[in-house]
């Protein structure tokens, strides 16, 4: 029989945020796969747990991942853990969970801390629908792509970024997403010194120039207002001719009935509206 991969949460600041149940599943493990054995340790003495542990990071995960799955196959329980907080989430652990699915071995998440839920909740913007970015890409191009798609999410839009970074990320999520977006700057999650900065992006950097930020930072951002979207949409539609909307629905193989049923709703007109336009322009 094989074993069983465990995701096991672990505190993101706050010692006592750690669950019994991962106390003891770290203590009944065969191994544990940390992400930094040195940070993992302090961990580990303080709850007194004397499992054997690995490393298990970002350079690694495929080969130390191969010999994990190993001895999983070989019947081992093995339990991961991230440096703070839910392994899977921004970091390795994706990659192992889907090496052990492949193999057909079970896995199970012990739930617990996560910096984005934790930051979501305390932000004060709408938590219903919301995208976890983490990390913006260190890649240019990778970069501005996701930044594209930024800047047209509804969504309440979570990240991730260090204090040395935290001002020229602000100032570059002002200059995409606006000055008046709302923001909250989430900093020592679970900590004694943990603060909520709910302010715009445009005070939000005029303040981090002044404050020096110190922690690890969890950035709450606004989505963007369904109605600046159909407002930024009708003028697009305004500024082109009836001509050249009606040929873009026309080149995806839509009918002409269809395609001006289409540019009529678009542009807020009636389709006879539309139809006459079209009419006169075939007569003149």
């Amino acid at each position: 029989m094989a074993g069983t991969l465990f995701l096991c949460a672990t505190p993101i600041g706050n010692l006592e945020d750690m669950t019994f149940r991962v106390i003891r599943t770290l203590k009944e493990v065969d191994l544990i796969a940390a992400e930094d054995t040195r940070n993992s340790i302090k961990l580990l003495n303080h709850f007194e747990i004397q499992t054997p542990m690995t490393s298990y990071h970002e350079y690694n995960k495929f080969d130390k991942g191969r010999k994990l799955v190993e001895r999983l196959l070989a019947g081992e329980n093995i339990a991961l853990i991230t440096d703070a907080g839910t392994p899977g989430i921004s970091d390795p652990g994706e990659e192992l969970v889907k090496m052990c699915y492949d193999a057909g071995i079970t896995v199970t998440s012990l739930p617990g801390a996560a910096a984005c839920i934790t930051a979501l909740t305390i932000s004060g913007l709408p938590t219903r629908r919301f995208a976890f970015e983490a990390f913006l890409p260190s890649d240019k191009k990778e970069r501005e792509e996701i930044l594209k798609e930024l800047e047209r999410e509804t969504r309440t839009i979570i990240l991730y970024e260090a204090p040395h970074r935290l001002l020229k990320t602000l100032e570059l999520l002002k200059e995409r997403l606006g000055a008046g977006r709302r923001i909250t700057v989430c900093r020592e999650l679970t900590k004694k010194h943990e603060t909520a900065f709910a302010a715009t992006l445009e005070t939000a950097c005029v303040y981090y120039v002044e404050h020096e930020p110190k922690g690890e930072c969890v950035l709450v951002i606004e989505g963007r207002s369904r109605e600046d979207m159909e407002m930024e949409e009708q003028k697009r539609w305004e500024e082109m001719s009836i001509e050249d909307h009606m040929q873009i629905y026309l080149s995806r193989g839509i009918d002409k009935k269809e395609s001006m049923k289409k540019v009529a709703k678009d542009r807020g007109l009636s389709k006879r509206d539309v139809y006459n336009y079209l009419a006169r322009g075939e007569n003149s």
